[in-house]
This record gives C-alpha cells, structure tokens and sequence, in this order.
C-alpha cells in the first residue's frame, strides 16, 4: 500500500509540479529514505489571519491537502516545491507545496492542519522527518521569481536558490 501511495504521489508530483530548466544550484545528493533529524515543525490553517487572502490554496497553486497526502510549507531554498517526506511514526506523506514568511531562513517546517483546533493541538514539535523525495530548485524559482517584488521574504528565497548573499 505504502509503496502505491508513493507511485501515485510520484505521479502527481510529476503532473503538477513539472522540471523546469533555470538554471540553480544543485541540490544535495539524497539517496532515497534519507533522515533528517530533529527537525522543527510547526501548524498552520487556512483560517488563520495571515493566511485568509490566499483561502485554501498553497503557494504552488493547488488546493491544500490533509488526508494520506498532506501540505506543507518551508522555505524553499531549504526544502524546495515538490519534496515529498514522513515524519517518523505517521504513514500519513506530506509535501512542500507551500511557503511562508516566518519560514524563511529557517529549517522549520509547516505543517497544514483543516481546523484551528488541530494546529493549535500540534504546537511546536522536533520529529525526524524521511526525505522520500526532493522537490525542484528550479521549479521553486519559476514559481519565486515573478513575486519578488512582493516581498522581501520571496526576495531572500529567490537570492538563496541564485546563489546570491542575502
């Protein structure tokens, strides 16, 4: 079961997060199930003040997800659009479709809860987290770009993926 869910997750990933050919930094080799430990994640929810001009849409233009597949959001010259991970001891897969401003310059990741309830239930939590799958710096950037102007935080993350001091 695990291993379909991650072929279709693949798929979907493949479909609606396509390569693109800017040219970035390469992105550390990973090798497949890499560990990442104790990372910082927090909650957020589509409810919540800051995040009610966007409704339930993530960064990456899709809606955000909370059943086998779930959203997340991070800085994503860290963790860039389309990675794909479990956090230790949940089956559920979560993927960086979405980013946000306290986010950035940081290795914390977001995690998308439905209700304020759930967000605030998840608190502030160091798990290990397992890389299945890395996402695209060059999608991250195609994606950055055009909104820099908008803000500094989408600013930073376009200098951190060029490669330019911030």
């Amino acid at each position: 079961m695990f291993h379909q869910t991650l072929l279709c997750l693949t798929a979907f990933c493949a479909s609606a997060i396509a390569s693109d050919t800017a040219k970035v930094q390469t992105p550390p080799v990973s090798v497949p199930s890499q560990v990442i430990p104790s990372v910082k994640t927090t909650a957020y929810t589509h409810s919540e003040g800051d995040h009610l001009k966007y409704g339930s849409r993530t960064a990456a233009g899709t809606a955000l997800q909370h059943g086998k597949v779930r959203s997340a959001a991070a800085d994503w010259s860290v963790y860039p659009v389309g990675t794909v991970f479990q956090i230790h001891g949940d089956t559920n897969l979560y993927i960086v479709d979405d980013y946000g401003s306290a986010l950035v310059g940081t290795r914390t990741i977001d995690l998308y809860k439905p209700s304020q309830a759930l967000m605030n239930n998840w608190g502030v939590r160091r798990v290990n987290i397992r890389i299945l799958k890395w996402g695209s710096y060059a999608k991250s950037l195609a994606i950055l770009k055009p909104r820099q102007s908008k803000a500094s935080h989408v600013r930073e993350m376009v200098a951190r993926l060029e490669g330019r001091p911030v």
